[in-house]
């Protein structure tokens, strides 16, 4: 490098270090400049996170309450032990737990009927954290609702829509209170899924008895503490009422239930008039689930027994008749019977579709009233013997069920009144599952009104209505 280059780098150099500083202004007119492209993205991105189901949870939320039940359940011996230490009649406090939503700002509560079963009392949490005791006006075992009210106005209320609209495949959200009090704040928890399958029919098993029909499945995840919740849409507006799961371990496994709201309103409304739901009869009985497979063959579900004098009989229906469609629904199993049936009111009509010496015809029933069992409570416990079901007792007589009760002597007059067997084990009265013989005792005094009793005969879980009065 020259002397002469070198003396021009050096003179640059310096010249730059003695440079003034570039101006605030300027800076901050660049600064200027950039800020509403900065305040758009930070809005587009706030926009983005409130998403339809942020609001459809912000309109529901507010109307959802958490249940906490009281009851008291007789200690039954487990061990030769228990003989010893166990006072006979023995009793204790259970605690439950569940979800519920206000329908109406006057206090009216729907749930589930297994949240409030046997309750002795009920505690009901608000959105806003006060605690209220809470009534239960009325239960539905069969359906699976019942309707709470808690002495207080003005509350806010889940908007509510219906389930014959969904889309499989659409988005919902179920809200509940699966911890329960465990929690600091009273705000539900929220799960989000889509519909999964519409019309779903569900067999009662050893760990959950009960038939649930017609059922909106998702895949949103239903814990126990969910039971009575909503299912919303994506508008916030509530399309079922969170009811079961599929699962061995207690916990969600992405196969959730939920029962239709119409089918809940129209219970609601049911209780709220009458205080009770009253079944409708339509005298004709079809075969159970030892059948299911041969509807391919049959296209339809065989009619096994027709009442005298009933409403199937008037229709012209008989035994052996095949039971196509009924009210538009095409009749595969006594599954899709029942679904029908369970939202018929006394005096509906029913146009059904029958396959009658291989010519097909149409035949309108009307229902009438669930005739009164003519066995009274008392002769029905008088006759019925029984006995626990314990691991001998199961594997002697080939039973599936680890719990129940065996029936091992019962009068034909029972036998006849009940449609109960000998050899029968009943699993459960309504929805409260039966663990041993003195149970069935119990649960028959506690009640009056429909009883539907589960049962498992040669291998398969049925069940029968009784009608006490």
């Amino acid at each position: 490098m020259s002397r002469g280059y070198a003396a021009v780098l050096l003179a640059t150099l310096v010249a730059g270090c003695n440079e003034k500083p570039h101006s605030p202004g300027l800076v901050d007119e660049v600064a200027v400049a950039q800020e509403p492209a900065r305040v758009a993205s930070q809005t587009s991105v706030a926009g983005s996170r409130k998403t339809a189901l942020v609001s459809a949870t912000e309109r529901v939320a507010p109307a959802v309450v958490s249940i906490h039940v009281f009851s008291r359940e007789r200690v039954s011996p487990r061990s030769p032990w228990d003989f010893f230490f166990v006072p006979e009649g023995a009793e204790r406090v259970v605690e439950g737990y569940g979800t519920g939503f206000v329908t109406r700002p006057n206090g009216i509560i729907v749930t589930n009927q297994h949240v409030v079963a046997n309750a002795q009392r009920v505690v009901v949490t608000l959105a806003d954290g006060s605690e209220l005791d809470g009534k239960v006006l009325g239960e539905d075992p069969v359906t699976d609702i019942a309707v709470v009210k808690v002495n207080r106005s003005g509350l806010p209320t889940a908007p509510l829509g219906k389930s014959t609209d969904l889309m499989i495949g659409e988005w919902v959200v179920a809200l509940g209170n699966p911890f329960a009090y465990m929690l600091g704040n009273a705000e539900p928890t929220v799960t989000v899924g889509v519909v999964s399958a519409t019309g779903r029919n569900i067999l009662p098993t050893g760990d959950q008895p009960g038939l649930y029909l017609d059922m909106i499945q998702t895949d949103a995840a239903i814990n126990p503490g969910n039971s009575g919740g909503p299912l919303t849409n994506a508008l916030g507006e509530v399309v079922g009422v969170n009811s079961s799961i599929f699962s061995s371990s207690g916990g969600s496994i992405g196969l959730g239930f939920a029962i239709p709201i119409e089918r809940a309103l129209s219970v609601t409304d049911l209780i709220m008039r009458t205080g009770a739901v009253r079944r409708a009869w339509t005298g004709l009985e079809v075969e159970g689930p030892s059948a299911m497979r041969s509807w391919r063959n049959l296209g339809g579900v065989t009619i096994s027994g027709v009442a005298r004098g009933g409403p199937a009989e008037r229709a012209g229906l008989k035994a052996g008749d095949v039971l196509i469609q009924a009210n538009g629904h095409t009749i595969r199993n006594f599954l899709d019977w029942e679904a029908v049936k369970l939202d018929l009111k006394v005096g509906d009509a029913v146009d059904l579709t029958v396959r009658q010496g291989g010519k097909a015809v149409g035949r309108r029933l009307v229902t009438g009233d669930l005739p009164t069992v003519t066995a009274e409570k008392v002769t029905v416990l008088r006759d019925l013997q029984l006995i626990d079901v314990t691991p001998g007792v199961q594997a002697e007589r080939g039973i599936k069920s680890e719990r129940g009760a065996l029936i091992f002597r019962i009068s034909p007059q029972v036998s006849q009144a009940t449609g109960l067997q000998e050899g029968d084990v009943i699993l459960a009265i309504n929805r409260t599952p039966v663990r041993s013989a003195s149970q069935v005792g119990e649960l028959l005094q506690s009640r009056s009104g429909v009883l539907r009793l589960y049962f498992e005969r040669q291998g398969e879980i049925s069940f029968t209505d009784l009608v006490f009065r």
